[in-house]
């Protein structure tokens, strides 16, 4: 498992939360999906067989998002 951060923009109302909440947590393998409004960040863990970071990714841009920065850390397993 991997933790990842994302940094978005784009957010413009408490509604958007929700909506990139359900996307993420709509692919497989993604859990513990928490976005910071106010911080523009996206918080989740990640099974790195099931989904790969690039894929969350692409999933916010297509709902009109921007991924400014992404940061990863392996969890001991």
């Amino acid at each position: 498992m991997e933790k990842v951060m994302m940094k978005l923009s784009g957010m413009t109302c408490p509604s958007c939360l929700s909506k990139v909440e359900k996307a993420v947590g709509s692919l497989d393998g993604t859990d513990q999906i928490k976005v910071l409004f106010n911080a523009g960040k996206l918080k989740f863990t990640l099974d790195p067989d099931k989904t790969k970071t690039v894929d969350v990714k692409t999933a916010i841009e297509k709902m009109g998002y921007e991924v400014q920065g992404i940061k990863e850390k392996e969890l001991n397993r």
